[in-house]
């Protein structure tokens, strides 16, 4: 169900993708670089043509106009480069960025659990930055290839002894540029791994700040996330070794090079065969030839933007759900799990969930921390996928659903909501079909979110960002959302855990009261939630213990242990009792 197809282009390469779509900046980049390596490559015969007319007191005019021509183009060419790669790399940038967050909000939960929010900050946001010069890299690397490659070509036309003399070295030179391109991947690699482990460890102390602040352990906080410091300071300092080392060895075999050129050139001037310009010319072919310094330089930086690239593209593999063509039929929103299994690791969370929920019943899930109840709620709206079994809405499953009539059917609340939008209306209306102004406020009035709204410096017109708003305030204003759309189920995920008593009251009232419509799973941690709904799942142990009314489960000490009455969980005898079908519910439930 989660697999992409073969062949798809998330799985390539994400830096050929990158530079395709950098597309006719790329080339015209690429075609400008070339050009100045070409105009930089005349310049040299130009110049030993300028000297030998004014050697011979021949017209040379026009070549010192050619001389001055080109050193002119050179400049203005120069500049249109810098500005293109400017362009290039933030262009490749916020391509690579939308192209990643739309993944990761397609991944939804799973994300988290294979990155963690700070890795995948960092990754988003340094490693994307990173990414994006490698287009233009790429497109610069040619030209800079181009520079040695041409100079090569200058010697043999003026004489193939000096391009042999040249070649004669060359290997040293490129066996020298391997080894630094692939000491700096591993040496950068390296680096960026150490800075994503450290902004998770901040991401997590920024969310955690009050509970850092209220335990008095900052500093320890401070030491912790600092803690890889030192590593990523040995990283850095490798990196810079490495690329120093590859510099000063690459200098101290050019400059031979060119000596051995030069001297070449001095014995075939002695020998009448090359002009004293020829001689000019080649000493300058020879410093092209040896482009070493422009090659380490832009060879660092696509092996940076290449470490960061595979970075991006380990999100880019982890496959996303895929969604298929059904449309729901009419249908009161009864809500099935088959055969569910989830695990976490190695470790099974829900074993064979079996549960039906008739349309336009509220469901309440009780069970112990770590239960599985988040879950399961999970999954049942297909937030996320489990590893067997499927989940059924009104005889279809959820994953044959397009995707906008799965997200239109099934509405969330969570306890701790995200206020997105700009507005508090904007926040209430957020969905796929945002809602009419009337509907916002039925919903705000619904969620018990209207008279705190109307306190506001502005109302529901007031910035989310200037809103004080309590924890409390916060999960009604998330009530509200899930209640301003019609879905045929609503799934509350512990979405009244921050009310207080006769706020939770009401609006646990309001959703089992008998107006109410659609279909209520409830993620329920008091025994007065549970007692208002129509049915409750007792989940222990990743399994169904037990289904029924909430009168009905009290009987069992298991079940009153969850909630803090009795201690223990029911004995074989209960395991027994709780396994019966309740023809009244049309609930089914699984024994332990």
């Amino acid at each position: 169900m989660t697999t992409q197809a073969e062949g798809d282009p998330v799985t390539g390469p994400l830096l050929r993708s990158a530079v395709r779509a950098a597309g006719v900046r790329c080339a015209v980049l690429g075609a400008v670089s070339t050009a100045s390596t070409a105009a930089a490559l005349l310049l040299p015969a130009v110049l030993g043509r300028t000297l030998d007319h004014l050697l011979a007191h021949a017209p040379a005019a026009r070549w010192v106009w050619g001389c001055a021509g080109l050193v002119l183009l050179i400049g203005l060419l120069d500049a249109c480069e810098t500005v293109l790669g400017g362009t290039v790399a933030a262009g490749s940038t916020a391509w690579l960025r939308r192209r990643v967050t739309g993944h990761v909000l397609a991944l939804g939960p799973r994300a988290n659990s294979h990155f963690g929010s700070g890795e995948l900050v960092a990754r988003l946001v340094g490693n994307a930055a990173q990414a994006g010069t490698a287009p233009g890299a790429v497109a610069a690397l040619l030209a800079a290839l181009a520079g040695p490659v041409g100079g090569v070509v200058a010697l043999a036309l003026i004489d193939p002894w000096l391009a042999a003399v040249f070649l004669a070295g060359a290997p040293v030179l490129t066996f020298l540029l391997r080894a630094f391109a692939r000491d700096t991947s591993e040496c950068v690699t390296r680096y960026q791994q150490i800075q994503g482990r450290m902004a998770s460890a901040l991401t997590e102390a920024i969310g955690g700040f009050r509970t850092i602040q209220a335990a008095g352990t900052a500093d320890r906080e401070a030491a912790r996330i600092l803690r890889p410091l030192p590593d990523l300071s040995r990283a850095g300092h490798r990196m810079w070794r490495v690329q120093g080392r590859a510099a000063a060895q690459a200098v101290a075999v050019a400059p031979l090079l060119q000596l051995s050129v030069v001297a070449v050139a001095g014995y075939l001037l002695t020998r009448h065969r090359l002009t004293v310009g020829e001689v000019l010319a080649a000493s300058r072919y020879a410093v092209l030839a040896t482009g070493v310094g422009v090659l380490v330089g832009q060879l660092s930086g696509l092996v940076r933007a290449k470490a960061a690239t595979r970075r991006l593209d380990e999100i880019l593999t982890v496959p996303t759900p895929t969604h298929g063509h059904h449309q729901l039929p009419p249908g009161p929103g009864h809500l099935e799990l088959r055969g569910v299994t989830a695990r976490h690791g190695e470790r099974t969370v829900l074993d064979g969930i079996d549960l039906v929920i008739p349309g336009g019943t509220t469901l309440a899930v009780v069970g112990r921390s770590g239960a599985g109840k988040s879950l399961l709620a999970a999954i049942a709206g297909r937030l996320t996928d489990p590893d067997a079994g499927e989940v059924l809405l009104d005889g279809v499953p959820l994953h044959a659903l397009r995707h906008d009539a799965l997200r239109t059917a099934i509405g969330y609340a969570f306890d701790r909501p995200a206020l997105l939008g700009t507005t508090i209306e904007d926040t209430i209306a957020f969905g796929p079909h945002p809602p009419s102004p009337t509907r916002v406020r039925e919903a705000a009035r619904f969620a018990h979110a209207d008279p705190f709204i109307r306190r506001l410096p502005h109302g529901y017109a007031t910035p989310v960002a200037d809103a004080p708003h309590s924890g409390g305030e916060s999960q009604r204003l998330g009530l509200a959302r899930a209640f301003a759309h019609d879905t045929r189920v609503l799934i509350l995920d512990d979405a009244l855990s921050s009310l207080d008593t006769i706020t939770e009251h009401r609006i646990t009232n309001s959703l089992t009261g008998p107006d109410t419509t659609g279909t209520r799973l409830l993620i329920a941690h008091r025994a007065t939630t549970a007692a208002r709904a129509d049915l409750v799942a007792w989940l222990d142990r990743g399994r169904v213990r037990a289904v029924g009314t909430h009168t009905e489960l009290w009987g069992l000490a298991g079940y009153r242990g969850v909630f803090g009455e009795a201690e223990g969980v029911g004995g074989a005898g209960e395991s027994g009792r709780s396994a019966r079908a309740l023809p009244k519910a049309g609930a089914q439930g699984g024994a332990a």
